[in-house]
């Protein structure tokens, strides 16, 4: 091999290259990758278990007590880190390797980077079918790790030591660039990351990773300009993208420039201050009435850094303007042409700043002002669902009340995922700074919160991290409430309870579906669960209240800034109530034919709401 070699064994080499990764961010120079999670078994405790030893004082490995929750605590990690940093975790073969497909899924989805290394059967087959080896029948080459193929951007598996070269190359590739950017599966042979090889000293060479920022065409810049020109009623939607190529700042900017309002994914909800004059809140299925009324009468809208999920365009029945035009302002041209939109592929940051340029001193005629008179109505609705209230079992809007008032604020970071807290926080939670407010719902992943409040912290060491979780959630992921309190990461956990899949069940309702399976008092059980959540937490090493009024809460939220770790509060809730204010249809299929009169109602109305999606026009 040409040049100097140093002889290290494959899993050696593949820490030692991740060292040697870094950034830039406020000027200073950084690892790019913060650390290693890992739950070690046979297939890595010996090979990358090992090398993580050597270098543990640069390298920090981490422990969780889940597989799939460290991942995800990588995840939010990065997502916090407007993916700037990112995570490493490594896993045994078999089982501990597949508990994380579901976090690689949501990495995946998000659009996130995430580098997993788990171990993986031996190359040389001789000791064919090891413990927690899946056999296939018809395909030697197959092992448990092939699951992680649909859910990476980039899947390899190291069988011979040279393969790890261009791997890791192109793993940089994918975890760095703003469009191809996502999770990374490197499943590591157990005899192989023990091999030793003579590798070239200039693998291990110091690499800094700068963001990317791509630059528009000039024939799509030109064309995109044109037609905002000849809007009448322009709207703008900010998805993740604004907040990934920290252009918060650039976006307020042209909307007050332009004037034009903007609304919000939740992806990239905290994109704009939603006390800004110019910020309508979050649009769609859970949107603000305010946005979706401007939405409604839009004839174009610029949609900056959002993959147009369902949620966001209202299973696209949102908009009912003929003739509207969407201008996808994006990094990745896959999102650019969805549903006939107008692309323009380029960096956000770049992209508003030269779209800015290009419009001069034109501004939107009127749409400012209807914005104005929406967004007042649409706040005094979301102050009477979020006022305090004696109710025996609060709504969750009364729940998310009391954690603004007591701990909302610029150095508080709210973190939810799954079930009906997702559509309240949507549009009751006001953000004032990018990064304030972290949902993941491109996934809706149950189970994320907790993990997802780890990852959270580490990124944001010195702010409040408010995790709101509600029971269902909880029930499936909460081990890594001990991780919080084992690492010193504190969390505030405010844990809803209302007995079931209280979500769920409003949208078996809601369908025409009786009440099944979702709320414990409709399930097949000879007793109901009755989980006391507070000496639960407590089992875990937190401190932990039960709280019977809202007034109860705001008092235990207050008392929690002075704790020293992780605090869980439980309240129990009312399992129907929801805000009535704002939201849209949501296209969830209803059945043609049922017994049931309410299912037929419900496809009824099912099918006259379908005419008004907008298939391609």
């Amino acid at each position: 091999m040409v040049g100097k070699t140093v002889r290290l064994t494959v899993a050696q080499a593949t820490v030692r290259f991740l060292v040697n990764q870094k950034t830039i961010i406020d000027g200073e120079k950084l690892p790019i990758f913060a650390g290693c999670w890992a739950i070690f078994g046979h297939g890595n405790v010996a090979g990358l278990g090992e090398a993580l030893y050597q270098v543990r004082d640069a390298f920090p490995t981490l422990r969780a007590h889940n597989e799939q929750a460290m991942a995800l605590s990588a995840i939010a990690f990065a997502k916090a880190s407007f993916r700037r940093r990112f995570m490493a975790c490594t896993t045994s073969i078999g089982p501990g390797a597949l508990n994380m497909v579901t976090a690689a899924a949501v990495a995946h989805v998000n659009r996130l980077p995430l580098l997993l290394l788990p171990g993986d059967v031996f190359a040389n087959r001789q000791p064919d079918p090891v413990l927690q080896q899946v056999e296939d029948f018809q395909d030697g080459t197959v092992s448990a790790n092939d699951c992680f193929r649909p859910v990476s951007r980039y899947f390899d598996r190291i069988q011979r030591p040279e393969q790890l070269i261009l791997a890791l190359q192109r793993t940089m590739h994918v975890l760095t660039d703003p469009a191809e950017c996502g999770p990374v599966t490197l499943a590591m042979c157990q005899d192989v990351q023990a091999e030793a090889f003579d590798w070239p000293e200039s693998l291990f060479d110091e690499k800094v990773w700068t963001p990317r920022r791509i630059r528009p065409d000039e024939t799509e810049l030109s064309t995109v300009i044109g037609l905002i020109k000849a809007a009448k009623n322009p709207m703008i939607i900010a998805g993740g993208g604004v907040l990934y190529s920290e252009a918060a700042a650039d976006l307020v900017a042209f909307a007050e420039t332009h004037r034009i309002p903007v609304a919000v994914t939740q992806a990239g909800k905290s994109a704009i201050d939603e006390t800004h004059e110019l910020a309508l809140g979050a649009v769609g299925v859970t949107g603000t009435s305010a946005a979706n009324a401007l939405a409604a009468d839009a004839d174009l809208v610029l949609a900056v850094g959002t993959r147009f999920q369902d949620f966001t365009t209202g299973s696209w029945a949102l908009f009912k303007t003929g003739g509207m035009r969407i201008v996808a302002l994006n990094v990745a041209s896959y999102d650019t042409t969805k549903h006939n939109a107008v692309p323009l592929v380029a960096d956000a940051k770049v992209g508003l700043t030269l779209l800015s340029q290009g419009l001069g001193g034109w501004k939107a005629a009127g749409v400012a002002d209807r914005a104005g008179e929406e967004k007042a109505a649409w706040l005094e609705a979301a102050a009477k669902v979020l006022a305090p209230t004696n109710a025996e079992k609060p709504s969750d809007a009364q729940v998310i009340g009391a954690v603004a008032r007591t701990l909302g604020g610029p150095g508080t970071v709210v973190v939810c995922a799954a079930g009906g807290l997702p559509g309240e926080l949507d549009k009751l939670w006001v953000p004032t700074v990018p990064g304030s407010y972290h949902m993941e719902y491109g996934f809706s992943c149950m189970g994320y919160e907790i993990a997802g409040g780890i990852g959270v912290k580490l990124a944001n060491p010195d702010k409040e991290v408010v995790v709101m979780v509600g029971d269902g959630s909880y029930m499936m992921m909460n081990s890594e409430i001990a991780t919080s309190v084992s690492l010193g990461q504190k969390l505030t956990v405010v844990l809803l309870d209302n007995h079931g899949f209280g979500c769920i069940n409003r949208l078996q309702m809601a369908t025409g579906g009786a009440n099944f399976n979702n709320l414990w008092q409709n399930c097949a059980m000879e007793v109901q669960p009755e989980i006391d959540f507070r000496a639960h937490a407590e089992s875990l090493g937190a401190l932990a209240v039960k709280v019977a009024s809202i007034g109860e809460l705001e008092n235990a939220l207050e008392a929690s800034r002075n704790n020293d770790r992780t605090t869980v509060i439980v309240i129990d809730t009312d399992p129907l109530a929801a805000t009535e204010a704002g939201g849209h249809w949501w296209d969830v299929a209803v059945p043609e034919v049922s017994v049931r009169e309410e299912v037929g109602k419900a496809r009824a109305d099912y099918e006259a709401a379908r005419q008004l999606q907008r298939i391609f026009d």
